[in-house]
């Protein structure tokens, strides 16, 4: 199967282009010739030198990650830039990132995964962005207390060694969860307005938490890297069953 084949039909299942004009990033191919031939794909979170050249070592001509090299435009290949397109190069390995339509699919992206670990009931869209969204919502099938749900999250997820933190501000016993992954905090006033009892995010900003204080809500930072796997994850068993070899390239960043 050739690079731009694979780029074609992941483009269409995440529907890349309705986001093309609310993300940074450049989504699809954003390294190498749409005719190069693929049969082992590597995906992994961050397209950093280390995850590549850790796919290069497993023998992959694809990597297939959710953070890439590119945002907005490139004007030098130079710095971190150069060293990250460099490997690719001499390594004839291709690149295909999918940023915003991996965190708001449905089904397959980042908050739908954190979705089914939570094992949430009645979902819906959540995190609006322009039209489109990036996040979801749903409730539990039982109540829990927001220690109980850090806990879980701290046992389920890849977080580096690094505890999960919570801004305790809102309802001892919890049972409606929004969720945007990474760094989601923007959209806590919209979790306000869902009447959701917690917010579940990576990382947190200095005034997220008087903003979660006043507006009487909780607050859970499980680690940008560790909530945002569910995604590749989900993209390495879509290509697994079009017949790709695929490798998950683990790089936790405890952050």
């Amino acid at each position: 199967m050739h690079a731009g084949d694979i780029a074609a039909r992941l483009d269409d299942e995440l529907d890349v282009a309705a986001y093309a004009d609310i993300d940074a990033s450049p989504n699809g191919l954003q390294v190498g010739p749409a005719d190069q031939s693929v049969e082992h794909v590597a995906v992994a979170v961050d397209a950093a030198v280390e995850t590549i050249a850790r796919a290069s070592d497993a023998g992959a001509d694809l990597l297939v990650t959710h953070h890439g090299i590119v945002w907005g435009s490139v004007e030098r290949v130079t710095g971190t830039t150069y060293r990250r397109v460099a490997p690719l190069l001499e390594d004839d390995m291709a690149l295909y990132v999918a940023h915003l339509p991996l965190d708001g699919h449905q089904s397959l992206g980042n908050a739908a995964g954190l979705g089914d670990l939570l094992e949430l009931n009645d979902r819906a869209p959540f995190g609006a962005i322009g039209p489109e969204y990036i996040g979801q919502r749903g409730t539990l099938a039982e109540a829990m207390t927001l220690d109980d749900l850090a806990a879980t999250l701290e046992d389920e997820l890849d977080t580096g060694g690094q505890s999960v933190q919570t801004l305790e501000f809102g309802p001892d016993e919890i049972e409606s969860v929004a969720i945007v992954t990474g760094s989601g905090v923007d959209w806590l006033d919209e979790a306000v307005d869902a009447d959701a009892d917690v917010l579940v995010t990576g990382e947190g900003k200095q005034q997220a938490y008087h903003e979660a204080r006043e507006a009487g809500i909780n607050v859970v930072l499980a680690g940008h890297y560790a909530t945002e796997t569910f995604g590749v994850r989900s993209l390495q068993s879509t290509l697994d069953s079009w017949g790709l070899e695929t490798t998950f390239v683990d790089c936790p960043t405890g952050l």
